[in-house]
């Protein structure tokens, strides 16, 4: 299953964004208003959103300045969530969320509403980095 969101424009430099996203602390200010729990554990993060099962990410790989991908801790669920980086001047760039998981047709079904909206979430605070 592959989720892509908007492609947003951030007034800022691609290495600037490329720094931020490899901050895993930095994730918190792009968590949707009902996070419940954030917590960061060297690399990687764990989150809670009210009603859903917590999910810890890990940073799996990093391309610099144009691409940053988290990937599922547990191999129960394994997903990637990759942060696109381009620059467009030198204090401007487009950035882009593609989620891809492997889930089976029951589990894609349920999940695909709310991992866009988390997606959707995700891209729109980006967006006012």
């Amino acid at each position: 299953m592959n989720i892509e969101g908007n492609t947003v424009t951030v007034n800022k430099a691609a290495n600037e964004v490329f720094d931020f996203f490899t901050k895993l602390e930095n994730y918190q200010q792009l968590m949707p208003e009902n996070t419940e729990k954030f917590e960061v554990d060297g690399e990687s993060f764990i989150f809670g959103l009210k009603g859903m099962p917590e999910i810890r990410l890990v940073l799996k790989d990093k391309t610099e300045f144009t691409n940053v991908t988290l990937g599922a801790a547990s191999s129960k669920l394994p997903f990637t969530l990759a942060s696109d980086i381009k620059e467009i001047a030198a204090d401007q760039c487009e950035v882009s969320l593609k989620f891809a998981g492997d889930f089976n047709p029951m589990m894609a079904m349920m999940v695909k509403k709310p991992l866009t909206k988390f997606i959707d979430t995700l891209t729109e605070n980006i967006a006012k980095l």
